[in-house]
């Protein structure tokens, strides 16, 4: 048993303690994604207890089950989408984060917190039990939370990539002249981006253009 934990360790420390930038980078990837997968998952397991007044731990332990194998699908995501070189940079609606995964979580989070408040408030005007307000409320707002971080992390959030991008467009030009803070780009790229919600369906629409004339000016 000590020599099977004692490789383990070992291959843990070759694959993740080694002085490279990108190794370490993955490592704080998977496991910071694993491990809200976890936590993510366990919330929703309890909040579909609480939905079902149940005590049977069963969505808990699936729940825990299923967040660490989505952690682990996001980590392989965000170690798969990662510019070289570059720090995993993340900003969702309400939050920043390191990681797909924490916008996740933090959305979920906040929707059991909103929901368990308006639960409440519903159940002290009804002059019933504040403690099904905060049962119902909280369990259906982290599910709520939690649908809201899916759209959130892959459709409304920014990641490395955009910033590169749109730092690439805003900036290059084909020929551009300075006059101390007067600035005149000819023939820049750019890229228009937003979000279409039609439905049932929200689509994310990417439209090229390029500026012939664009002139900047510093105070």
């Amino acid at each position: 048993m000590k020599k099977t934990i004692f490789y383990i360790l070992l291959i843990g420390l070759i694959c993740f303690g080694l002085p490279n930038k990108s190794s370490a980078q993955s490592g704080e990837l998977i496991g910071g994604n694993i491990l809200n997968g976890a936590v993510t998952g366990t919330i929703l397991g309890t909040a579909t207890m609480g939905l079902q007044n149940s005590n049977n731990f069963a969505p808990l332990r699936i729940g825990l089950g299923t967040g660490i194998l989505a952690g682990t699908g996001f980590a392989i995501y965000d170690v798969a989408t990662l510019p070289q070189g570059q720090q995993f940079f993340i900003s969702g609606t309400f939050n920043d984060g390191s990681n797909s995964s924490i916008i996740i979580l933090l959305d979920t989070v906040y929707g059991a917190g909103v929901g368990a408040a308006i639960g409440s408030a519903i159940m002290l005007i009804g002059n019933k039990s504040i403690v099904k307000g905060l049962q119902y409320g909280g369990s259906a707002g982290a599910w709520a939370g939690f649908g809201f971080g899916l759209i959130d992390t892959f459709a409304l959030a920014e990641r490395n990539r955009d910033f590169i991008s749109e730092r690439f467009l805003n900036n290059d030009s084909i020929y551009s002249i300075k006059h101390e803070s007067l600035t005149v780009n000819f023939l820049q790229p750019d890229l228009f981006t937003y979000h279409n919600l039609s439905g049932n369906t929200l689509s994310f629409d990417i439209e090229p253009a390029l500026n012939i004339v664009s002139f900047s000016k510093s105070f």
